[in-house]
C-alpha cells in the first residue's frame, strides 16, 4: 500500500469520484508498464508507438500528450539539456497537455486529475524555459504550476503521483534561494518550502509512484549526491536505476560516477566499458558526455590500478576529445585528464607534451585551485 502522510491529505479517497481517471486506472497502468519501461530504457520509438496508441483511444485526455512529452524530455536529458533540437516538440506536447487538462478543469474545477496534469504540464514547461535562461516564461509557468499544485495536493491520499510536485517544491523552494540569490525576489511570490519534508515525500513517491516513481528516484539520486553531499545514500538509488534501465546512458554514467567516488572500482570499470561500447554501437542516448565520464574513469583505473600507462594516456586523450566535442572544457574531467597527461609526459621526459597539457590546465583551471598552481609552477620551472 502507498505510504502517505495523513498531514498531507485534505481529501480522503472515499470522498472523491475517480471514475474515468486514467491516472488511477490499473488496467491502463498494466498496459503502459512496458511503455514506461521503454521510455526510461531509451527505447524512444517503441515507447512513442505505445503512447500514440493511448492517444488514439483517448484523444481528449492530457495523459498521452504528457507521456509523449516526457519521452521527448528524455531525449534531451542525456546531453545535460544542451541539445535544442527537441525543444519545439517538447513545448508543443506540454502545451497540448495543458489545453486538454484545462478543458477537463473547466468542466469540473474539483477534478484533481486535471489539476495534476496542469501542474505537471506547466512545471515541465517552466523547467526547460529555466534551462534556456528564459526567466520570464519560467516564472510565469512556475506560478501557474504552483496554483494547480496547491489544488492537486488536496488529493494526496488518492495516489503518490499527486505528491511528486509538492515534494519537489518543498525541497527546491528552500534550496534555490541559497544557491541562486538573484532569484530571491521572484520567490517572494511563492510560499515557503520544507526541504526535509520534500526529501521525505520524494522517498514516498519513489517507493510507490507508477508514472512519477522513476522521476522521483532521479531527483532523489541527484539531490542526495549534489545538494546533500551524501553519495552513500545516493548509491542504492543510482544502482536501482542503472540495473532496472541498463540502456539509459544518463543513469549509467551517474552510477559510474558514484562507484568511482565510493571506490567500487570493479563495478566502475564494468559500467564504464559498457558505456563506451554502447557509444561505439551508436545506441540512443549514449553520446559525448557519457563518453567523457567513462573514458576518464578507465584512464584513472589504467594508471593507478593496472599501472598500464599507455592505456591510461589513451583513455585520458579520449576523455579530452569527448569533452571538446560537447563543449565541456571548463573544468571537471577535461581538466583532470589534462593534468594527468601532463604528469605522465613529465615522468616520461616529454617536456613538449607536458608543456602543452599544462598550458591547457593553466588556461582552464580556477586560479585558486591546486591544478592551476601546479601548472603555473611547472611552466615557470620549464620555460620554453
Amino acid at each position: 500500500m502507498p505510504t502517505v502522510e495523513i498531514d498531507n491529505i485534505d481529501v480522503l479517497p472515499s470522498a472523491v469520484d475517480t471514475k474515468g481517471w486514467l491516472l488511477l486506472d490499473k488496467d491502463i497502468q498494466t498496459e503502459l508498464e512496458g511503455a514506461v519501461y521503454n521510455l526510461y530504457n531509451f527505447k524512444y520509438d517503441k515507447a512513442e508507438k505505445q503512447f500514440r496508441s493511448l492517444r488514439r483511444r483517448y484523444p481528449n485526455h492530457p495523459m498521452p500528450y504528457f507521456l509523449l512529452g516526457l519521452n521527448t524530455w528524455w531525449k534531451i536529458m542525456p546531453t545535460n539539456i544542451q541539445t535544442k533540437q527537441y525543444d519545439k516538440a517538447f513545448f508543443a506536447y506540454m502545451d497540448t497537455t495543458v489545453q486538454k487538462a484545462e478543458k477537463m478543469y473547466e468542466a469540473d474545477n474539483n477534478n484533481y486529475e486535471a489539476s495534476f496534469f496542469l501542474a505537471a504540464g506547466y512545471g515541465f514547461d517552466a523547467r526547460l524555459h529555466a534551462e534556456r535562461r528564459d526567466w520570464r516564461k519560467a516564472t510565469v509557468s512556475s506560478k501557474r504550476s504552483l496554483n494547480f499544485l496547491r489544488k492537486s495536493q488536496e488529493a494526496n491520499g488518492l495516489s503518490p503521483e499527486f505528491l511528486f510536485g509538492q515534494a519537489l517544491f518543498n525541497y527546491y523552494a528552500v534550496w534555490i534561494p541559497k544557491n541562486y540569490p538573484l532569484l530571491k525576489p521572484v520567490l517572494l511570490f511563492f510560499p515557503k518550502g520544507d526541504s526535509k519534508l520534500g526529501l521525505q515525500q520524494l522517498r514516498t513517491v519513489a517507493a510507490n509512484g507508477f508514472y512519477t516513481g522513476t522521476e522521483a528516484r532521479v531527483f532523489l539520486m541527484r539531490i542526495l549526491k549534489n545538494e546533500e553531499n551524501n553519495a552513500e545514500e545516493a548509491m542504492p538509488v543510482a544502482r536501482k536505476l542503472a540495473t532496472t534501465y541498463p540502456d539509459n546512458g544518463y543513469f549509467q554514467r551517474f552510477y559510474a560516477l558514484l562507484t568511482y567516488d565510493q571506490g567500487e572500482f570493479n563495478e566502475c570499470e564494468r559500467v564504464s566499458r559498457d558505456i563506451l561500447d554502447k557509444i561505439n554501437r551508436g545506441m540512443p542516448g549514449y553520446e559525448a558526455i557519457s563518453g567523457r565520464y567513462a573514458s576518464y574513469f578507465l584512464g584513472y583505473l589504467m594508471q593507478h590500478r593496472y599501472r598500464d600507462l599507455e592505456k591510461a594516456k589513451d583513455y585520458y586523450q579520449r576523455c579530452i576529445v569527448f569533452a571538446e566535442s560537447s563543449g565541456d572544457t571548463a573544468g571537471g574531467f577535461y581538466l583532470f585528464a589534462n593534468v594527468n597527461l601532463a604528469r605522465l609526459a613529465d615522468r616520461a621526459k616529454d617536456l613538449a607534451a607536458s608543456r602543452r597539457y599544462y598550458e591547457v590546465v593553466r588556461d582552464k583551471a580556477e586560479h585558486k585551485s591546486e591544478q592551476y598552481r601546479e601548472a603555473k609552477d611547472w611552466l615557470k620551472k620549464h620555460p620554453k
